[in-house]
């Protein structure tokens, strides 16, 4: 018998393969920081001081420089390394959703809002008149853990699944999982930033919930960076994921609504999600008119919701009806030219194609559904695969370990 050669593949095969899958974003989000701490390594630097998130130095003398270099530096090698392993599957699983040039957008927002919480938080507790704690404002913060714990959130409100394990070793409910990390982590490892993970966290719900939706650049935004002749190099790399190609299947679950504005912030929706103190897992409905609907600036794609009645149409009735309005309108009495024929046969090869995704998809989730795993939790991830039914098993049993 012929033997299983995946299997039987060497490590350095299997990190390759690892490696390969990686997007581009991801993957050199993670070289940078890796050849960060290989410099400061082989110069001697320590001078941490100096590029650290020092929120009594950031607020006296304006450094805003720290928001980002002490994302960037790492304190030692195990520091690096466990930031980076946590890092690259969170990454490579947002960017395939998003789209290379929007996670890196996200990333530069989450390092400035978890900066401005960390500010906000330090000297709330080092001035409060009932307890102060001066020493908050003086603390010195390194590492990328602040916008993963910040991913962490986001991730887990997209995966759709109930339950997260901690290290293998227990399970707790999904809503809980950044909470248990954020205690676990400063109990069991020596010099964590207690406000550093805590910020990351406030940032990823108030993501999550559309707080930062007037900060959010419209796709055309990306689109127009992507359209860079300088950055057509990096576009055309095999592991580079433009953003107009983002979840083509379904639309993710999400916390809030597209519509939400700054004005909500004080509105009866948001009361109750902080009464909540966690958020639950529920599909967004989007409101819209009967001729008019809006498009999550957060998650790219759209389709029809999970766990929906049947009250959206799907993307092979939609190509149905479009292609009888186009057989309804061609009549004798209308004459077409040789350009309006030339779009019209365009748009019906437009809507056979989506058809035969929605075919294929369905086919594939249907197999998920026979191997054991949950359908929506199913659905999820064949999305986030990009319709890729080895890679959605990949995401299913990682969520089961």
């Amino acid at each position: 018998m012929r033997p299983n050669i995946i299997t039987e593949a060497g490590i350095s095969t299997r990190l390759n393969q690892w490696w390969s899958s990686t997007p581009f974003i991801t993957s050199g989000v993670t070289i940078i920081c890796a050849a960060i701490y290989l410099a400061c390594l082989l110069i001697g630097y320590d001078s941490y001081s100096e590029i650290c998130f020092l929120p009594s130095a950031a607020a006296s003398h304006f450094q805003v420089y720290r928001f980002y270099t002490s994302v960037l530096f790492h304190g030692s090698l195990l520091h690096v390394l466990f930031n980076m392993l946590t890092f690259v599957p969170l990454g490579t699983e947002l960017e395939r959703i998003m789209g290379s040039v929007r996670l890196l957008f996200l990333m530069f927002l989450l390092a400035t809002t978890n900066a401005i919480f960390h500010l906000i938080v330090a000297f709330l507790v080092a001035y409060n008149p009932i307890y102060p704690v001066s020493y908050l404002v003086n603390e010195c913060s390194i590492g990328f853990s602040g916008v993963i714990f910040s991913m962490i959130v986001i991730e887990t409100s997209l995966s759709g699944v109930q339950y997260r394990s901690i290290f293998g070793l227990f399970n707790v409910p999904a809503k809980w999982y950044a909470w248990v990390l954020l205690i676990l982590f400063q109990f069991l490892a020596s010099n964590v930033s207690l406000l550093g993970h805590l910020s990351g966290i406030l940032s990823g719900f108030a993501y999550t919930y559309g707080l930062f939706n007037y900060l959010l650049p419209g796709p055309s935004f990306y689109s127009s960076i992507e359209g860079w002749s300088v950055l057509s190099v990096c576009v055309r790399r095999p592991g580079f994921i433009l953003c107009t190609g983002g979840t083509t299947y379904g639309q993710l679950p999400t916390h809030s609504n597209t519509s939400i504005a700054p004005s909500s912030l004080i509105n009866g929706n948001f009361l109750r999600n902080i009464s909540s103190w966690m958020p639950s897992r529920q599909s967004s409905t989007i409101q819209t008119s009967s001729t008019q609907e809006q498009e999550d600036p957060r998650f790219p794609g759209r389709g029809r919701t999970l766990a929906s009645t049947g009250t959206e149409p799907t993307a092979r009735e939609s190509s149905a009806n479009l292609h009888a309005r186009l057989l309804d309108n061609t009549t004798p009495s209308d004459p077409l030219t040789n350009s309006q024929h030339a779009a019209l046969n365009t748009v019906r090869a437009d809507a056979t194609v989506i058809a035969d995704q929605t075919d294929t998809f369905d086919e594939d989730l249907k197999k998920l559904v026979g191997m054991g795993f949950e359908k929506t939790q199913a659905e999820v991830a064949l999305a986030a695969a990009d319709g890729d039914p080895n890679v959605a098993i990949e995401i299913l049993m990682s969520q089961q370990d």
